[in-house]
């Protein structure tokens, strides 16, 4: 303790030359000691603190790699070195135990993007700070930070994740591969990613019991917002004439098949909406955009057979030049996924019309 207290005093010398010295044997004086009581530790933290001073980013930087993996790092330390350049607070901010969720949020609510990407690398990172960096980080931050599974994320966060994803191809690959995504806020992702991302989607869909689907699915309930997008012109004639088919019993699957065919959409949109329970705006975008992976993910539910999905594909690729090809393509994914995996898929987008019942009741 006497030889750390005339260390505290040399810390004073202004030779940068003498301080480098100094310097060098405090640190090999602290990891030369397997434990420090709490008045060492607070004493060590005070010199090195003082010696560090106005020292050039070298050193600065050696000393951060050395203390950064340190239990035992005096917490003042840390906060100094978590505070400064990005060089130097990189291995700080990423491995030192050292640092609470207190010094964790004045970094991220107050530096640069190097910065936030080091937190985001950490072994954990608590809910609070992973909120901050997704309010604050760019894109490059916020995938770092999702790919961690370390990063806890609360619902709100994720959701906030989700909602930028979707516009956001950058970020689609990190959200859909990232294992405690809700699941309800994963199938939100389904229309927007790639055909390898569906396929994960569908992957963890299979995977989901009984229980964690009913909790899944009412939390996506909570958030649901009323579908948007206007209605055509003509959607409550044909509704009306679906309605009268159905009442006869005429409405069959064979008959989607004829409306596409003589380019009744909006009567083959309400027909779908009606065969798998989905809201309109859902079936309109299934369409809208060729989605024949989700049409298969519809028609299976329903047990359609294959021949009447491949009809569907024929009709809706028929203007594409290699529609037939595609469509057969399509053929072989419905036949390969299992109608269970399509029944768990498909009751997450049912929830906009029952939300969208519950609402207009």
């Amino acid at each position: 303790m006497s030889r750390l207290q005339d260390l505290i005093d040399l810390a004073k010398e202004p030779s940068s030359e003498k301080r480098r010295a100094l310097l060098r044997e405090v640190t090999d004086v602290f990891f030369g000691t397997d434990a420090h009581n709490p008045t060492e530790l607070a004493l060590y933290g005070e010199v090195l603190s003082q010696l560090t001073a106005e020292m050039e980013e070298a050193v600065r930087v050696e000393l951060a790699e050395r203390f950064g993996p340190s239990p035992a790092t005096p917490r003042s330390l840390a906060r100094k070195l978590a505070l400064d350049t990005e060089a130097v607070a990189g291995p700080v901010l990423r491995d030192s135990p050292a640092l609470e969720e207190d010094d964790l949020l004045e970094v991220v609510r107050t530096k640069g993007q190097g910065h936030l990407r080091a937190v985001s690398g950490r072994a954990v990172v608590p809910e609070a700070v992973s909120e901050v960096i997704v309010e604050r980080g760019d894109d490059e931050t916020v995938d770092q930070l999702v790919r961690n599974e370390g990063a806890r994320l609360s619902r709100a966060t994720s959701e906030a994740v989700v909602d930028r994803a979707q516009a956001n191809p950058a970020l689609h690959e990190a959200v859909v591969n990232r294992a405690n995504l809700p699941p309800d806020l994963l199938n939100e992702m389904y229309f927007v990613v790639e055909a390898g991302l569906r396929q994960r989607i569908l992957e963890q869909n299979s995977k989901l019991d009984p229980k964690a689907l009913e909790a899944a699915l009412a939390a996506g309930r909570d958030r649901l917002a009323a579908a948007d997008g206007a209605l055509p012109a003509d959607f409550e004639t044909a509704q009306a004439y679906i309605r009268e088919l159905r009442a006869a019993g005429a409405l069959t699957p064979e008959m989607l098949a004829r409306f596409l065919r003589s380019g009744g959409r909006t009567e083959f949109l309400i027909a779908l909406s009606e065969l798998a329970e989905i809201d309109f705006q859902t079936a309109r975008s299934i369409i809208d955009r060729c989605e024949l992976d989700a049409l298969a993910v519809v028609c299976k539910a329903a047990d359609l057979e294959r021949a009447l999905f491949l009809t569907y594909a024929v009709v809706l690729l028929g203007r594409e030049g290699d529609g037939m090809a595609r469509a057969q393509s399509y053929g072989r994914m419905y036949a390969e996924l299992p109608r269970d995996t399509a029944l768990r898929t498909l009751r997450f987008w049912r929830m906009r019309r029952q939300t969208g019942s519950e609402l207009a009741a």
